[in-house]
């Protein structure tokens, strides 16, 4: 199954996409498509290592899986394509960069395609979803691929700030090296939860200020 990415991600993603964990991973999601409706299309599983370069990376946001109803998977966490509904977690976002970034001017729309091009990888712990099923596609294999992804950017790269929304999420923090990158957590910025913790935590001051710090360009989080 070929799936575009970054030249750049090459040294990282080939060795793991030719493992038999892999190749038993692309078989059931062939066969899936093949019976079912799966999200996001073929062509954007890997648009989070196809927009992000990874001599740019400087952030990692993670999700959990991609989301389930029609035209909103594109392959990036918590973003959906222009013209589609913002989601409500990703509303508390904008409502969280409204008070911690001054000038943040809320969108009309979930697009996050100019955070991915400045180096802030949206990468969901699982790839791919079936339509209208949560959680369909954990436990086939993603989350060994994305975990081992995760921890050889905590090897490779310098100076990176993980940025990891709710239980599931901050669990990864054992793969990341943490004298060497920034990770901020917080409870997840859903309606269920966004009130335990996520108003107010300031992550995206926090990550500019570290990449200012370590002689990196901050983020323009304007969407």
């Amino acid at each position: 199954m070929s799936i575009p990415y970054d030249p750049s991600w090459e040294t990282i993603l080939k060795p793991l996409l030719e493992t038999t964990n892999m190749s038993r991973l692309f078989q059931f999601i062939q066969e899936e498509r093949l019976q079912k409706e799966i999200f996001p299309a073929q062509e954007l599983v890997f648009n989070a290592f196809n927009l992000t370069a990874l001599s740019k990376l400087k952030v990692v946001i993670l999700g959990q899986d991609p989301y389930h109803n029609i035209g909103q998977a594109h392959g990036l966490s918590f973003s959906v394509p222009k013209g589609i509904a913002i989601p409500p977690s990703l509303k508390n976002i904008y409502t969280e960069l409204s008070t911690d970034i001054p000038g943040f001017q809320q969108p009309n729309h979930g697009d996050l395609t100019t955070w991915a091009t400045q180096g802030v990888l949206l990468l969901n712990a699982t790839l791919t979803v079936r339509a209208h099923e949560p959680g369909s596609h954990q436990k086939k294999g993603w989350e060994q691929f994305t975990d081992q992804i995760i921890q050889q950017l905590s090897d490779q790269c310098p100076h990176i700030v993980f940025l990891l929304w709710g239980n599931y999420a901050i669990k990864k923090s054992v793969l990341i090296n943490q004298q060497k990158h920034l990770i901020l957590t917080s409870v997840h910025p859903s309606p269920l939860s966004v009130y335990r913790g996520f108003f107010g935590s300031k992550p995206f001051s926090k990550t500019n200020a570290f990449l200012v710090k370590n002689h990196l360009e901050p983020i323009d989080w304007q969407v």
